[in-house]
């Protein structure tokens, strides 16, 4: 009786090494192509959070649902994502006001130029 169990392992790995295929031994582990920084931090929080009212709502039902319905552990999952979002909600929020007031300093800076140029030109043409 003839057993062809190896068999096609072993052609397998011949195709692959003539594809140019790196084995697990050629390739490193750590391939990041992030910068190494401490403080990385997103453009905005969240990925696509722009629905995270409607889904602490929704988690919020689904857990009074589960609660009613006497599955307490099912429940609290419900209300850990309704929190989950409750929290990328607030940071929604704190980022906004930041940048509401990055934009209010800068475009006061702005203003306070711009008077202090028209008095020199006043100033210059007296």
């Amino acid at each position: 009786m003839v057993t062809f169990r190896n068999n096609n392992n072993t052609r397998r790995n011949i195709f692959r090494r003539d594809r140019g295929f790196k084995s697990n031994g050629d390739r490193s582990k750590f391939n990041s192509t992030f910068p190494n920084t401490e403080n990385f931090q997103r453009k905005s929080p969240g990925r696509n959070n722009h629905n995270a009212p409607k889904l602490i709502e929704k988690y919020n039902n689904l857990a009074r649902e589960a609660l009613s319905a006497g599955d307490k552990i099912l429940s609290e999952n419900y209300f850990q994502h309704a929190d989950h979002f409750t929290r990328i909600l607030s940071e929604q929020e704190t980022y906004k006001k930041k940048k509401q007031t990055e934009n209010n300093i800068t475009s006061s800076e702005i203003d306070t130029t711009n008077q202090t140029s028209e008095t020199n030109e006043v100033e210059k043409n007296s």
